[in-house]
């Protein structure tokens, strides 16, 4: 049997590039070499596209050949460029392993889209209704999920200090991670914090503090037929959960480790899983996401957000999560695979 030709996407020009190399590291080491035949499609800092060996140490600067995908539905595949001409190479399936802007905002799945070939995860629709937070938000609650109160802030507008209820985050609306994040505990202290989140989107959200657990769920799966990952909890050793930013940026987070499985009730537990497909669903979500939430005092659990192509890393919650529960992440990959070929056969 032939094997799959797979299209991996990592790197990307944007700030958690870092993170996506590592996640493709991890992909690698987990696929089934006698099932996929992997082509690597590296994006560069810069946003150069190279078709090279795999997301090794030095990948950026080993001379892989310029790549594209072929916007030509005829072709589905790649264009590559090899002494002057282009040479085309047909894929089956892609799996975009970006994380953020440009990544799991809609863009890529634009392209890929024009392509024609199939790809994992979300469409374009529900990736940017999820990297806008404001919009999660507005679609959840359209559902009848709890979400925090929040207001938005755009380029230009002032927001008055003594109007606010302290402690606030405030956060970029479209950025991956926890870039640009900062926790307001003073009026003295916002603007300098709108003006960090503005350094990554200039649609910033100022947004109430929930008292609560954070925990999360890894979702796989589309439509009615999902598959929760066991509930993971955050436990912090001081300030709120930050990652991918700070001075290690590719060793997870400074200040957090992760419960698997989360210490809450197995009611709670069960409460957190269904909240979570339900907020799958109600984004439009397809292939995978990861859904973040807080679990109140009161038992009651509230959307943070939603992260359709979480990170993979060894660090990573997404694999762990399915790893608790009886998949391991070669599991995920063939599955992921499966449901893409399975509904593009149709109308993606």
């Amino acid at each position: 049997m032939d094997r799959l030709k797979v299209g991996i996407l990592f790197g990307g020009a944007c700030e958690e590039h870092p993170v996506s190399v590592k996640s493709a590291r991890v992909v690698e080491q987990n696929l089934d070499a006698g099932r996929y035949e992997p082509y690597w499609i590296g994006i560069t800092k810069g946003g150069a596209w190279r078709l090279c060996d795999g997301p090794g140490a030095d990948w950026e600067n080993d001379a892989g050949r310029p790549a594209v995908l072929s916007p030509d539905r005829d072709v589905r595949g790649l264009l590559v460029l090899d002494e002057g001409k282009y040479e085309a190479i047909g894929l089956d399936v892609v799996l975009p392993v970006l994380h953020g802007k440009l990544g799991e905002d809609g863009a890529i799945q634009g392209l890929l889209e024009l392509s024609g070939i199939p790809y994992v995860g979300c469409d374009i629709q529900s990736s940017a209704v999820c990297m806008d937070k404001t919009l999660t938000y507005t679609v959840a609650s359209s559902a009848g999920i709890a979400t925090p109160n929040y207001r938005i802030v755009m380029a230009g507008d002032t927001v008055d200090p003594d109007r606010l209820a302290y402690p606030v985050f405030v956060k970029p609306a479209r950025s991956g991670s926890s870039f640009g994040v900062s926790k307001v505990s003073t009026k003295e202290e916002l603007s300098s914090a709108i003006e960090t989140a503005r350094q990554y989107d200039s649609k910033v959200l100022i947004e109430e503090a929930v008292v609560g657990s954070e925990v999360g769920c890894a979702i796989l799966g589309n439509d009615t037929d999902l598959i929760a990952g066991e509930v993971d909890q955050v436990a912090l050793s001081h300030g709120f959960f930050r990652i991918h930013q700070e001075s290690a940026p590719e060793s997870g987070s400074e200040n957090a480790t992760f419960i698997v499985p989360a210490d809450i009730s197995p009611d709670s537990r069960a409460l957190v899983q269904e909240t979570a497909k339900a907020i799958y669903r109600a984004m439009g979500c397809r292939g995978l996401a990861r859904v973040d939430t807080f679990l109140k005092d009161d038992g009651s659990v509230v959307l943070n957000e939603v992260n359709t192509l979480p990170g993979m890393t060894p660090y990573s919650r997404y694999p762990r999560m399915m790893t608790a529960a009886g998949l391991p992440f070669s599991e995920v990959i063939d599955r992921m695979v499966s449901l893409t070929l399975g509904e593009t056969n149709g109308d993606r």
